[in-house]
């Protein structure tokens, strides 16, 4: 079981001494190194699309085109 501010006491904490330990949680949080949003292949494929974009910034679909087809293929 996780602890909770109960079972460790936090929530009978003066409320600054609670904030300095959010404070100092979060510190630790931060200074960690964080894994990658992504994985490899997401990234390579968002690479590639950004790539294919950027050859052909012009060829788009605008939104509602897109939201029409959508709610066209929901219609029974």
């Amino acid at each position: 079981m996780a602890p909770t501010v109960q079972s460790l006491g936090i929530d009978q904490l003066p409320r600054e001494q609670r904030l300095a330990l959010v404070h100092e949680i979060w510190e630790t949080i931060v200074s960690e190194p964080q894994p990658p949003l992504l994985t490899e292949a997401q990234r390579l494929e968002l690479e590639r699309r950004v790539a294919e974009d950027d050859a052909a910034p012009d060829d788009v679909v605008p939104w509602e085109q897109v939201k029409a087809q959508a709610l066209s293929r929901l219609k029974p």
